[in-house]
């Protein structure tokens, strides 16, 4: 990264982007309260540093070691002296501020007037943003895609109720695009994008979601690193958008471990990814669990841990539910977490660690 100094100007800026271009490279920059952060996008064994150092306007070029550089820790205290983590606002809730925020809904959007009934119980439960599923990855072709899988009209309806139910209960949306196809019409409708865990990987279509401008709910995938996710995650800021949500969602269970959780809910990697970078952490227990009574064990911990948020599969009448019913709480049971959360995350900032 290239570290300006407190008086460079903008066209000393503008000079170091047009050098950093000329070598094949893309500038990210970052303007602090005090000064301004160039992060180099690309191979950087093309560009000469000892170069860039003497140009006017610049403090000095440093390396950043790790390979997500654009949402670490280091860039992000070079660029506003000494921030610690930022927070990705959606219409009015702040996400990765100082209360936590819980998304809830179904997996899968059914019909018009499940979608509705269920973004009631889950406003009346305390929940702030909608999630419904309108392209679903599924492990076998013969199961349920999404009303998404039936054609572009289908989808379209089906993120219009999403959106009309988000309205009508005063709660922002989420949903999944699967593919690029379904990128620009997804973010017609819905406030924030979601990138799930198969997906992880695919390159293009997190730059085509980044490039839409909506915040990004990036979930890890169930084998990947942290250093693989946050790696990825790179490829959104990248594009020039650092309204990520990360989503730890759990990693594959070992030995006979599968016979009893779907998969096994990495609790530590909130706090490690909270050293990392400055993006706001949250946790789906729905997704590790897989299982309706260990969910609300599991929502608690996370809280208990520090994550920024939940998020969780909610239906009126699990059983009816056409995709994951096992995983999905019923209202009372989303509105128990919500108020339990609430309080654990007072406990823990009130906490007065070593004092008396």
């Amino acid at each position: 990264m290239i570290i300006m100094k407190t008086n460079a100007t903008s066209e000393q800026v503008a000079k170091i982007v047009e050098e950093v271009r000329r070598y094949g490279l893309r500038a990210d920059v970052s303007k602090g309260r005090y000064r301004t952060i160039i992060g180099l996008v690309g191979d950087e064994h093309k560009i000469p540093f000892d170069n860039l150092s003497v140009l006017p306007g610049v403090k000095e070029a440093a390396m950043v070691e790790v390979p997500y550089k654009l949402i670490s820790k280091e860039y992000s205290r070079f660029a506003e002296e000494g921030t610690e983590h930022t927070i990705v606002k959606v219409k009015d809730i702040e996400i990765g501020g100082d209360k936590p925020v819980f998304i809830a809904g179904p997996c899968a959007v059914e019909s018009h007037q499940q979608l509705l009934r269920i973004a009631q119980d889950a406003s009346e439960a305390g929940a702030h943003i909608l999630r419904g599923g309108v392209f679903k990855p599924r492990s076998s072709v013969h199961s349920f895609q999404g009303l998404g899988a039936l054609g572009e009209k289908e989808a379209r309806d089906a993120l219009a109720w999403l959106r009309e139910a988000g309205e009508r209960f005063n709660l922002a949306t989420v949903t999944e695009v699967r593919g690029e196809s379904q990128v620009e019409l997804a973010a017609e409708y819905a406030d924030i994008l979601q990138i799930g865990s198969r997906n992880m990987y695919n390159q293009d279509l997190l730059a085509k979601a980044a490039r839409t401008g909506k915040p990004i709910l990036f979930k890890r995938h169930f084998g990947a690193s942290i250093e693989e996710f946050l790696s990825f995650a790179e490829y959104i800021a990248a594009e020039g958008n650092k309204d990520i949500i990360l989503c730890e969602r759990g990693v594959l269970p070992t030995g006979k471990g599968k016979n009893y959780i779907r998969y096994t809910l990495d609790l530590a990697a909130v706090p490690v990814l909270q050293k990392e970078t400055y993006l706001p952490v949250i946790v789906d227990p729905s997704h590790a669990a897989g299982r309706r009574d260990l969910i609300f064990n599991m929502s608690c911990a996370a809280i208990a841990v520090g994550a920024s948020g939940l998020m969780i599969e909610m239906h009126y009448n699990p059983t009816e539910a056409i995709v994951d019913a096992k995983q999905a709480v019923t209202p009372d049971e989303l509105k128990q977490i919500i108020y339990t959360c609430k309080e654990i995350d007072k406990l823990i900032k009130s906490a007065s660690y070593g004092k008396d």
